[in-house]
């Protein structure tokens, strides 16, 4: 017996339905595993960065990053002392801390995510950076009285076994090469350069300096499988090691969310990069 039309467009709107339900609820199940799991499952990512111009007292040095922490409403405190204690628990020779402390410069959180990083400490110091969320007098007031060295369009020097490492900390908004440049151009080789933003590889690159340090990307923070980190295409990485000529730039995935508080397969993460000496290309 034929099927009759009705009968045809029920049987059509209820598979519809039970598409559109089973959608929904992959959505909302995603969004409450992003959002209650993923955002706060804290990894450790252990990586070697090689170098061509790195002395041999040098290589082994244990760097530990610590970035884009975000302490807002919907970062709480937890999530940063839970990354402060792993990091210490690393016991890494240096530790940088990558900017972004606040989110949309918040003065709220200012002292309190400047309290919570005061345990971190290391034999050769903590040195910080500024990302674009963090205000230019506060911030980094606060991170001093801790103890820690902020780097503003600034240089600094370290002595490890006998030999000297330069730091090169950028100000996220000094953003044309020939403000850059010229502050780069002055470090001794090797220099580790420390930008919140990864782009600055290429100016790191061009004057043939060693190591990139990053964040700013989150890691995409929703990695969608088959399509990637959409929100880091425009950065030469979303997280991870990348090399451009003979320098080595690692961008981390950071600590907190902005925008949205999710993460997805893309977890958050405490680095320790450990350094070690490659021949000359």
């Amino acid at each position: 017996m034929a099927k009759s039309p009705e009968l045809d467009r029920l049987s059509r709107r209820s598979v519809m339905k039970a598409i559109i339900a089973a959608g929904v609820g992959g959505v909302a199940g995603t969004g409450t595993y992003s959002f209650f799991y993923a955002r706060r499952n804290l990894e450790i990512t252990r990586t070697t960065l090689v170098t061509s111009d790195l002395p041999e007292a040098l290589s082994g040095l244990r760097i530990g990053l610590l970035t884009d922490l975000h302490r807002s409403l919907t970062v709480p405190r937890e999530d940063i002392e839970k990354a402060v204690t792993a990091m210490m628990k690393e016991r890494p020779d240096l530790i940088v801390l990558g900017g972004d402390y606040v989110t949309w410069r918040d003065p709220q959180f200012v002292e309190d995510v400047a309290d919570i990083l005061a345990p971190l400490t290391a034999p050769h110091g903590v040195f910080a950076i500024l990302g674009n969320h963090d205000d230019e007098r506060a911030m980094p007031a606060a991170l001093a009285a801790q103890g820690f060295e902020v780097l503003l369009d600034a240089r600094t020097r370290i002595i490890v076994a006998g030999e000297s490492l330069d730091l090169v900390g950028l100000r996220f908004w000094t953003r044309r090469s020939t403000d850059v440049i010229p502050l780069l151009s002055s470090a001794t080789r090797p220099a580790i350069v420390l930008a919140h933003d990864p782009r600055r590889v290429f100016e790191a690159a061009a004057l043939d300096l060693s190591v990139v340090l990053s964040g700013h990307t989150h890691g995409g923070q929703i990695v969608i499988p088959g399509l990637g980190a959409i929100a880091a295409r425009k950065f030469p990485i979303a997280s991870g090691v990348f090399h451009q000529r003979n320098t080595t730039l690692f961008v981390s995935r950071g600590i907190g969310t902005v925008y949205v508080p999710f993460r997805l397969n893309c977890p958050p993460e405490v680095a320790i990069l450990t350094l070690a000496r490659r021949p000359y290309l």
